[in-house]
């Protein structure tokens, strides 16, 4: 059992809350990017520092990942990889990537990248706010809660 972040574009309020859950309950957790991610000393945290290049950390993270670890990645492709092999992935406002969810919202993404291309602009994403923080702390709260309770 492992959490693995997806920490090319992750908040620092979601690095946060997901180190503050793994020192509590000292779940091992993993940081996959292609900069330096800061890690405090202990035994279960860890950072992986990628090679540049689109998608390298999501392919490091489908390459390691097992079923009974998590993901917290906002990559709608990495979520639909990781769910396809059976983990559970969440989003970083605590969406949690069903089979069903991930494959609409990749339909979404792929339109959305074609009016892009059309010369539509779409606009970004909202900033991240604390009802954002506290949906992914509580959806990572849940995953936690379950898996400790399953072993």
């Amino acid at each position: 059992m492992k959490i693995w972040i997806d920490a090319d574009a992750c908040p620092k309020a979601v690095r946060e809350v997901a180190l503050k859950a793994s020192e509590k309950r000292r779940v091992p957790l993993t940081f996959v990017a292609n900069k330096f991610i800061p890690t405090p000393h202990c035994d279960w945290i860890t950072a992986v520092k990628v090679e540049q290049g689109p998608d390298v950390a999501d392919a490091y993270i489908a390459k390691h990942v097992t079923p009974d670890d998590l993901v917290v990645t906002q990559d709608v492709p990495l979520a639909a990889e990781v769910v396809g092999k059976g983990a559970l992935a969440i989003s970083l406002h605590g969406v949690t990537w069903t089979e069903e969810n991930v494959r609409e919202k990749l339909s979404i993404r792929d339109f959305l990248h074609e009016v892009r291309e059309s010369g539509v602009m779409t606009g970004g994403p909202p900033p991240y706010d604390n009802k954002a923080k506290q949906a992914f702390a509580n959806a990572l709260d849940r995953w936690l809660t379950a898996a400790l309770n399953k072993g």
